[in-house]
């Protein structure tokens, strides 16, 4: 397998992200040139620590780096003040200071909470993304949002923090469960409806293969993902422009995670299939998207075992809930909604001041009220 090198470009802040298999045995030769001292924090979580945590620690021991272990329990729940305040006392406990590293070293949920607890540690201290799961290493780890989850919404608390490097080591990949990875097989599959339709085709004939284990597969993968991120990114980092297509799905998804408590009864990849499939659909009934396009990204989400209609969530709930819920999305301007749709597949674009009664139409002819 080949090794592959994405370049986040944010000027003086711009860094690598490192892709291929066996990078957590080379962690401490990636890390080491970027240290003040051979000395580090790596936040995880317990599930990681059991299935990763020695090849990191033989990895970063191998170069005469020190590492202190901080395990937090699995699951969204953790994103949270009170797990937030234990966190950054255990780093200050252990003598974090300013210049050294913090290493966010699992899914999502680690390093949204590593991160925001980096950025405000000492008003800021250096972390590092070592991201486990497929979701994480194409889009969480990418791109400096950091947050926590509230009563009021998910990741409505956070910063604005870029890591210093990212290692998405594939062979990773291998110890997550096939629902974990079909869940961040969905943000790879964002990356082609936004903007690549030709990624999206390739993934129609080869996103079975890279979900059963191809490592290529999943390496191009990783770095089309990467290479679509980087450049959104390094041209609007604070998402003031277009860095809010990188949402695609995430306010209708959003939505249904809040429904459920953020609990592991639907995960965040699955939620935002939902999402996509709800915001092409969606476009194609305002006549914005061609009803062939949307029947081809619900296809292709059922065809990989990902949700693509609310009936597919086994749940009870009203168009009314899902549209109170969308409302306390982050990109809500002035009480109004802004989604983001789609002309066609590969070409997504911000909608802003969407309609809410005809969004809750939409919403109920789709739970059948």
């Amino acid at each position: 397998m080949s090794r592959e090198t994405v370049r986040v470009p944010l000027g003086g802040r711009s860094y690598d992200i490192h892709i291929g298999g066996g990078l957590l045995e080379e962690s401490g030769a990636l890390l080491k040139p970027l240290l003040k001292r051979p000395r580090m924090a790596v936040v995880t979580d317990e599930n990681v620590f059991v299935t990763q945590g020695e090849r990191l620690r033989d990895g970063l021991g191998a170069a005469g780096i020190e590492a202190d272990f901080i395990t937090l329990a699995p699951g969204e729940a953790t994103k949270s003040f009170a797990v937030l305040e234990k966190l950054t006392g255990r780093l200050l406990d252990l003598g974090v200071e300013r210049d050294d590293m913090v290493i966010a070293f699992g899914g999502g949920v680690i390093g949204d909470i590593t991160g925001f607890a980096a950025s405000v540690l000492r008003r800021g201290c250096r972390f590092a993304q070592i991201p486990t799961t497929l979701l994480a290493q194409v889009d969480s780890a990418v791109g400096g949002k950091t947050a926590i989850n509230v009563a009021q919404g998910k990741n409505l608390i956070g910063a604005f923090h870029q890591p210093e490097i990212v290692i998405a080591d594939i062979d990773a990949l291998d110890s997550l469960p096939p629902r974990e990875l079909r869940a961040g097989y969905a943000e790879v599959v964002k990356y082609g409806l936004i903007s690549d339709a030709d990624f999206f085709h390739w993934l129609e004939d080869n996103g079975p293969a890279l979900l059963s284990g191809d490592p290529d597969g999943r390496a191009y993968a990783i770095k089309k993902s990467c290479e679509a991120k980087a450049a959104i990114v390094g041209a609007d980092e604070r998402e003031k422009g277009n860095r809010a297509l990188l949402n695609l799905g995430h306010t209708f998804g959003h939505a249904f995670e809040a429904h459920f408590g953020y609990s592991g009864k639907l995960l965040h990849g699955e939620a935002v299939a939902l999402g996509m499939a709800l915001a092409f659909d969606y476009s194609a009934q305002e006549g914005l998207c061609p009803a062939d396009d949307a029947t081809r990204v619900k296809t292709h989400l059922k065809t990989t075992g990902l949700p693509a209609e609310i009936s597919d969530l086994k749940t009870s709930i009203t168009a009314d809930a899902i549209a109170k819920h969308m409302m306390q999305d982050k990109k809500v301007e002035q009480g109004k909604l802004t989604l983001i749709l789609a002309n066609k597949i590969g070409d997504a674009f911000i909608a802003k001041d969407a309609d809410l009664a005809r969004v809750t139409a939409f919403l109920k002819e789709r739970t059948g009220e």
